[in-house]
């Protein structure tokens, strides 16, 4: 490391380490704030959205432009875009979320003991988030939202393909928050889309509470190897949908296409179908081919291949079993049954949503016990995989582990807990 770099490094930790005093700072405040201000901040927040609409889309263009420059995919150009559409939505989704009762002060537990001590347990905010994302821009008004809805101060760092927008909307959330009488530094982001600010804000665990990475697996194992900080990991999107031997033709195929072709650059996507072999005549051509029509390309194993279908099937590798492709490329493979189908889930999926489509509500039980997922689906598309369907309004992600949140993450689930006790002079003996 040069001098000069040495010092851009200094700098850069000295910054950060701003940053994150003034996020912990504003965090107290926020939690000391009441439901109507933080809601009055939001609601101010999707007014702003809506007035400054034309500039988040100008924003939006610049990024589009070096996006498509970079030769980005169609699955993640999708990704990035911002229309008015989508801008009206974030701005929905900021006023649903002030609809939503407050998850602060939650009584969760409460008890009384022999000795007379009343004990409860109620929800306090975490603090301060740090949450790392990637191209979809809409993150920052999602998580922004979610934070402040919780009570929490949020460091957020978009990804570099989505800096001008991501800043725009950011604008707007500040403005939210200034309007209600709330700190602007609640809501913050690095101030540079250089890694090292990465590196350096997963060290900094005396201003962060949590770690939130939405993004590719690359992203989520070096935040999981380097981070000091907990971590709630939103793992790649490898999700399977499995059509057994009693499905439902019509409805099979329907929602085989849905669950891969509606939007393939979101984690909820379907990237393996599974079909039972008994199922194979009756089911696979009509749904092979309602894929192909959607402009789906499709690798499959020997039997699949084998399908008259008026086009070619691609052989499936091993590492096809293994991949998120967020594009318009799926695996098909037969199994044998729900036993073959489970271990194959259970071997080769992130964890994150599976689903089976079947008549036999004895074989829809045993898979949604036995799947190791955050959700398990039955006659359903996995695109349903979002917070904001589930009913939260929206969501920071889909928390793939098994600690204090699972499936989607939303306001409730941004908070901890206390526990009060109350007596009347009582001493141990």
């Amino acid at each position: 490391m040069t001098a000069e770099t040495a010092v851009l490094r200094d700098d850069l930790v000295s910054e950060m380490n701003d940053l994150g005093r003034a996020a912990r700072a504003a965090a107290a405040e926020l939690a000391m704030a009441g439901p109507e201000q933080r809601n009055d901040a939001l609601k101010a927040a999707a007014e702003a959205l809506r007035d400054q609409s034309d500039k988040i889309i100008a924003a939006n263009a610049v990024d589009m432009s070096a996006a498509e420059a970079k030769g980005l995919s169609a699955a993640m150009l999708d990704r990035l875009l911002l229309d008015s559409d989508r801008v009206e939505a974030m701005a929905l989704g900021l006023e649903a979320i002030a609809e939503f009762p407050d998850p602060l002060g939650r009584v969760l537990e409460e008890r009384s003991r022999p000795n007379g001590l009343q004990i409860a347990k109620i929800a306090v905010p975490l603090g301060v988030i740090g949450i790392i994302y990637e191209s979809r821009p809409n993150v920052t008004a999602d998580a922004g939202g979610l934070c402040l809805k919780s009570g929490n101060a949020a460091i957020l760092r978009g990804g570099s393909e989505s800096a001008n927008s991501s800043g725009a909307i950011l604008e707007c959330l500040q403005a939210g928050l200034r309007k209600a009488g709330l700190p602007e530094a609640a809501l913050q982001r690095l101030p540079t889309t250089d890694r090292a600010a990465v590196g350096i804000m997963l060290t900094m665990s005396e201003d962060i509470d949590l770690i939130v990475p939405r993004g590719g697996r690359g992203l989520i194992e070096r935040v999981q190897q380097e981070s000091r900080i907990p971590v709630m990991a939103h793992l790649d999107g490898l999700c399977h949908t499995y059509i057994h031997g009693d499905a439902d033709k019509e409805m099979a195929t329907e929602i085989a296409v849905n669950a891969k072709m509606r939007r393939t650059g979101i984690c909820g996507a379907t990237e393996t179908l599974l079909v039972d072999r008994s199922a194979v005549e009756s089911h696979l051509p009509d749904v092979l081919k309602a894929l192909v029509s959607a402009g789906c390309e499709i690798r499959g194993d020997e039997t699949v291949q084998a399908m008259e279908i008026g086009t070619s099937v691609k052989e499936a590798v091993a590492q096809d079993w293994d991949t998120e492709y967020l594009d318009s490329i799926i695996s098909v493979k037969v199994v044998d049954g729900l036993d073959d189908a489970v271990s194959h889930i259970n071997q080769h999926g992130s964890h994150h949503t599976e689903a089976i489509v079947t008549e036999d509500q004895t074989a829809a039980q045993a898979f949604l016990n036995r799947v190791d997922a955050a959700i398990v689906m039955h006659n359903a598309s996995t695109q349903y995989a979002d917070g904001g369907e589930f009913g939260m309004g929206a969501e920071i992600g889909i928390s793939t582990g098994k600690l204090h949140a699972r499936g989607p993450v939303g306001a409730d689930q941004l908070t901890s807990y206390k526990y009060l006790v109350r007596g009347r002079g009582q001493v141990r003996p």
